[in-house]
């Protein structure tokens, strides 16, 4: 059973890319003939929330697509802001997983891990972070994770 889970889990991550690489190939950049290059660099991402501690072994329990470029789009609640959170931490969203000073969280242990997994500006971005429980999931900084 747990590897049916894991391949479905897999399956659905990469059609959700494949997805993701379709609306970002929608704007006028794509109408370049072959051989030109693009005037925007790729980005488009796939973000997904896990019950478990890891991605692999766990329960997807939501995921959307994010597209950064030409413009902001995808499934993703809030492409806007998640792109710009993107474009000021680059690839290092520790940031993003980083707790309000102002939140509390009881010391359950019920871990909920996120992804994102994709193309960041033209480069291959894959990001794991386990939170204790959903309280530390809630209760982050960013907007990026908030599928």
């Amino acid at each position: 059973m747990r590897s049916i889970t894991r391949s479905l889990g897999l399956a659905s991550g990469a059609m959700a890319l494949t997805a993701a690489t379709a609306l970002a190939g929608t704007g006028a950049a794509d109408a370049a003939p072959t051989g030109t290059q693009s005037l925007y660099a790729p980005s488009a991402l796939v973000v997904s929330v896990t019950a478990g501690e890891d991605a692999v072994n766990g329960t997807v329990l939501r995921a959307a697509t994010l597209v950064c470029a030409p413009r902001p789009g995808g499934t993703h609640p809030d492409p806007a802001a998640a792109c710009a959170e993107l474009r000021e931490n680059g690839p290092s969203l520790d940031a993003l997983a980083a707790p309000r000073p102002d939140t509390a969280c009881t010391r359950e242990w019920n871990p909920v891990t996120v992804t994102t997994d994709g193309v960041w500006q033209g480069r291959r971005l894959s990001y794991t972070y386990t939170f204790g429980n959903p309280c530390g999931l809630r209760s982050t900084t960013g907007v990026l994770f908030g599928i």
